[in-house]
C-alpha cells in the first residue's frame, strides 16, 4: 500500500488551501493491513473525520482491496501550523483561530433539547460581553457546542468590529508550554488579553494541569473585568469538572451555563432533512426516520451516517432507499442492535414524550413526567429480565410495589384504549430497534 496513491487522488478533488491545511499535515504508515493515519490533535482529528474521513476510506478500498482497515490516530508530537482559511473560511484580520464558516446560526437546527443554548448564544452575539458573561455551554459529545460557538464567531465576524480567539484548550495549552519554554510569556499573554471575544472549546483538558489553570484564571480575570466576552464548553458544568481549581469553578459558573441535552427523535429527524437538504441529497421519509430511530447518541453520528450515504450515493450513481440505506450502513446500524436495558428504554420513552431522562428518575410527581415514567417502568418489566426492586432502583430508587402498578396500569390502559395500545406498539418497535 502507498499512502501516496491516496494523496494524488484526494489532491485532484480538495482545494489546493483545503488539501495543505488538513491533508498535507497526515503522517501515514502501514501495519498489518491498516492504513493508520498520525493527526497533531484532536480537533484536527474531528474535522478530518468529519469532512475528508468517508473520502479517504472509500479511496482506500478502490486502491487498496475491500478488507482495507483505516485507522485515525492522535499523535501530538506531530508539529502543525494553525490551518491555513481558504476560500470557505475567508482570512479575517480580527480573528486568530480556525473559525468554520459553515457553522451558522440559520443551519442550527433548533429543538427542545438545544433551544436554551442557542437563545444564549444569539443573544451573546448581539451583546458581547453586556449579558451573559461568561457563557459556559456544556454536553455530550457531537450535540452541537461546537457549531453554536463557532456561529457566534462568524456573526461576530459578519459584524466586523470584534477581534475573536478562538482555541481549543488542548491547543492554548500547548501554545502556553511554547511560551514557557521560550521565554515568550508576555507575548502570549498579550494575545489573549487584548481580544474582545475569547472562545475556548473543550475547557475540561484543562483540568490537572496547574499551570495552564494559573494562567486561564488571570486572563479570564484581566478579559471579565474589561468586559470582554467569554464563552467556553465542556462535557459537564463546572461543578462536575473534577481537579478543576474552586476559583475557576466559581468564576465558570458566573454566568450563564447552559446545557444541550440529546435531540429528540423529531430534532434528528430534522437534522437529517437539513443537513441532506444543504449537500443536495434527497433524503426519502422512511430512511430519515430509521436513521433517526436507529442513530440516537448524537448529532455527529447522524452526519457520519448521511455523509457515508452520500458518498456511496454518488460514486455508484444509486439513488437512497431504504435497501441501499441498510446495505450501506449495515455495520452502524448492527452497533445499535443490542439487547434493551432500562437506559435504553428511559431515553426512547422520555424522547417520545419530550421529557428529560433525569426527570424520569427525580421525585417529580406531575402528570407530564409521572405517566412516560409509568410508561417507562412498563416496558422495563416486559422487555427485559430485571426484576421489580431492580427497575424501582433505575428509576429514582422506587419500591418494587410502584413498578408493580405502573405496568398494572399501563396494561389495563391498553386492554380499554385500541389506540394507546397501537401507540404502545409503535414505542415498543423504537425501543427495540
Amino acid at each position: 500500500m502507498d499512502w501516496q496513491v491516496i494523496l494524488n487522488a484526494l489532491a485532484e478533488d480538495v482545494p489546493a488551501a483545503r488539501f495543505d491545511a488538513w491533508i498535507r499535515p497526515i503522517h501515514a504508515t502501514i501495519e498489518d493491513g491498516t492504513l493508520a493515519l498520525h493527526v497533531p490533535s484532536r480537533f484536527f482529528l474531528d474535522n478530518l473525520k468529519d469532512h475528508y474521513g468517508e473520502t479517504i476510506r472509500q479511496l482506500a478500498r478502490e486502491h487498496f482491496g475491500p478488507d482495507v482497515e483505516v485507522d485515525f490516530r492522535v499523535d501530538a508530537s506531530i508539529m502543525q501550523e494553525a490551518p491555513k482559511q481558504d476560500a470557505e473560511t475567508p482570512t479575517h484580520p480580527k480573528v486568530d483561530g480556525f473559525i468554520e464558516s459553515r457553522f451558522t446560526f440559520a443551519n442550527f437546527v433548533v429543538g427542545p433539547s438545544n433551544e436554551f443554548a442557542h437563545a444564549a448564544c444569539r443573544a451573546v452575539a448581539e451583546q458581547p460581553g453586556e449579558i451573559y458573561n461568561p457563557l459556559y455551554i456544556y454536553g455530550g459529545v457531537g450535540l452541537g457546542k461546537t457549531h453554536l460557538i463557532n456561529a457566534v464567531a462568524n456573526e461576530l465576524i459578519q459584524r466586523n468590529d470584534f477581534s475573536i480567539a478562538y482555541r481549543t484548550s488542548e491547543r492554548f495549552t500547548n501554545e502556553l508550554i511554547q511560551a514557557i519554554r521560550g521565554g515568550a510569556t508576555e507575548q502570549f499573554r498579550d494575545r489573549y488579553r487584548k481580544v474582545d471575544v475569547l472562545i475556548i472549546d473543550d475547557v475540561q483538558f484543562i483540568a490537572g494541569k496547574a499551570s495552564t489553570q494559573e494562567e486561564f484564571f488571570h486572563t479570564f480575570n484581566a478579559l471579565y473585568e474589561a468586559r470582554k466576552q467569554i464563552i467556553l464548553t465542556s462535557d459537564k458544568p463546572p461543578r462536575e469538572m473534577d481537579h478543576l481549581q474552586e476559583r475557576l469553578k466559581s468564576r465558570f459558573g458566573c454566568g450563564l451555563v447552559a446545557d444541550i441535552q440529546p435531540p429528540s427523535l423529531e430534532t434528528r429527524q430534522a437534522i437529517l432533512k437539513s443537513k441532506a437538504e444543504l449537500a443536495g441529497v434527497k433524503l426519502p421519509d422512511e430512511v430519515t426516520t430509521m436513521l433517526a430511530t436507529r442513530i440516537t447518541s448524537n448529532v455527529r453520528e447522524l452526519e457520519g451516517a448521511l455523509t457515508r450515504l452520500t458518498a456511496h450515493a454518488t460514486l455508484t450513481g444509486r439513488a437512497i432507499d431504504m435497501d441501499f440505506a441498510r446495505r450501506v450502513l449495515r455495520d452502524l446500524l448492527h452497533e445499535e442492535v443490542k439487547a434493551v436495558t432500562i437506559d435504553d428504554i428511559q431515553k426512547h420513552v422520555a424522547n417520545y414524550y419530550n421529557i428529560r431522562v433525569q426527570d424520569m428518575r427525580s421525585k417529580k410527581r406531575s402528570r407530564n413526567i409521572a405517566f412516560p415514567r409509568q410508561v417507562a417502568m412498563y416496558f422495563s418489566k416486559a422487555l427485559t429480565s430485571r426484576s421489580l426492586p431492580e427497575i424501582g432502583e433505575h428509576f429514582g430508587g422506587r419500591d418494587h410495589t410502584t413498578v408493580l402498578y405502573a405496568a398494572r396500569k399501563i396494561e389495563a390502559k391498553m386492554d380499554e384504549d385500541e389506540a394507546f395500545r397501537e401507540e404502545m406498539n409503535r414505542l415498543a418497535k423504537l425501543i427495540r430497534g
